[in-house]
């Protein structure tokens, strides 16, 4: 599509929702927003934040009428009010449409079997999921997530085919697989792994294990859940549905949108949401799209594999520090497996930084330890604690595993 249709999809949303969404009705006030027609008009609209829908609490920024609302879903709430978002029927359609792309992106045919195992209920993942496999016409097995027992006893019997689920729980499957002696028994092929930045350790921790192709997966509550993006058969990027939703990147301390290439924050227009349509919805997702064509031969733009969030940065010392960093310090040191966490505690009233990482199994960890030390006094600029621990050692998450730990009175 070219800027004219995207625009006129962009600012049809933008009229109905400035008429009917008591949020735009009050975030639009004293705008014209009826005669603009331009990028550069569409880019001067405030962005929509977290925060908004929190303030929109339940439902102010349904903008439809109720009866026309058949199903809520919500955010967890555990850093504050929850997000309530309302769907329409044709919403789920929508979709369910996009969840069967992401499938057959992934090679998923009628023949393979799905197991599911995100959460069910008020959170997105494991019904969207679902819906999306029954419109393709595979098999499901929802198992929702947890008891790893019954969920590998599943995947032997009924031989699962795909596994569906955070790249933590593919993870944890692996390495039980693996100590169990399972792998002949199994019949996966691929893995759809999203909800959470997974790193290349991960990635090779899994093939490793389970020998199965895998692919990245995008999508949050605020615009319907996952499905609004996925890689595909060429592993170089994410195909987003750009007849759905619109992307842009910005920079997300100055708020300049940026081109194509550069990275930034997403931010998402929904085309075509009905119950509660977003306007220029800050992510806090960084990331770029991809130009070019995919080798592929996708029509559908790319976004790059999700490196982290504008809000997950740390200081510690005085020094601005993201997750991505201690991770990309560690993959280039040989001999750490995947799992890291940092410790954030207060010492003497300073600050200080503990970095705990799993080394493979036969590496000499004092050697590691003082490695990564002085990787990170070099990379981060600052003097940390290194606390090496021995392979499984750390805890593994059936949802998404916890980075940062932050023990600062």
């Amino acid at each position: 599509m070219n800027d004219l249709t995207i625009m006129s999809q962009c600012f049809a949303q933008v009229r109905r929702a400035a008429r009917s969404s008591p949020l735009y009705m009050e975030k639009y006030k004293g705008l014209v927003v009826d005669t603009m027609m331009t990028k550069e008009q569409f880019e001067t609209l405030p962005f929509t934040t977290k925060q908004d829908l929190r303030n929109a609490y339940p439902l102010k920024m349904l903008c439809v009428p109720n009866d026309q609302v058949v199903r809520v879903h919500s955010s967890s709430g555990t850093t504050g009010v929850p997000v309530i978002m309302p769907y329409t029927r044709q919403d789920l359609e929508d979709w369910a449409v996009m969840m069967e792309r992401c499938y057959q992106f992934a090679g998923v045919t009628r023949e393979d079997r799905v197991q599911i195992t995100p959460g069910f209920g008020l959170w997105t993942a494991g019904l969207g999921f679902q819906a999306g496999a029954e419109r393709l016409g595979a098999m499901v097995i929802p198992t929702g997530s947890g008891n790893t027992e019954r969920q590998l006893q599943l995947m032997r019997d009924l031989k699962t085919t795909v596994l569906v689920g955070t790249s933590s729980y593919g993870l944890l499957i692996a390495e039980e697989v693996d100590r169990r002696g399972m792998r002949g028994d199994i019949k996966l092929k691929k893995g759809i792994f999203g909800s959470e930045r997974w790193g290349d350790r991960v990635r090779e921790r899994i093939y490793q294990t389970l020998g199965i192709e895998f692919f990245d997966i995008y999508g949050l509550t605020e615009i319907y859940g996952p499905g609004i993006a996925i890689d595909c058969e060429a592993h170089c990027g994410m195909h987003y549905f750009s007849d759905y939703i619109y992307c842009e990147i910005i920079d997300p301390v100055t708020e300049e949108v940026l081109p194509d290439g550069e990275q930034g924050e997403i931010v998402i227009t929904t085309l075509r949401k009905e119950a509660a349509p977003l306007i220029r919805y800050r992510t806090r997702d960084i990331s770029r799209i991809i130009p070019g064509e995919c080798p592929c031969g996708s029509p559908f733009p790319r976004l790059d594999r999700i490196i982290g969030r504008s809000d997950d940065m740390i200081k510690v010392k005085g020094t601005n520090i993201y997750p991505a960093q201690v991770e990309d310090i560690l993959r280039s040191i040989k001999g750490f497996s995947s799992e890291y966490r940092i410790i954030l505690e207060n010492e003497d009233l300073r600050d200080r930084m503990i970095i705990q990482a799993e080394a493979d199994d036969g590496t000499d960890r004092n050697k590691l330890a003082a490695e990564l030390e002085r990787a990170c006094k070099s990379g981060l600029g600052i003097r940390i604690t290194a606390d090496i621990k021995k392979l499984g050692e750390l805890p593994r998450s059936e949802k998404k595993t916890v980075r940062v730990i932050d023990n600062r009175s």
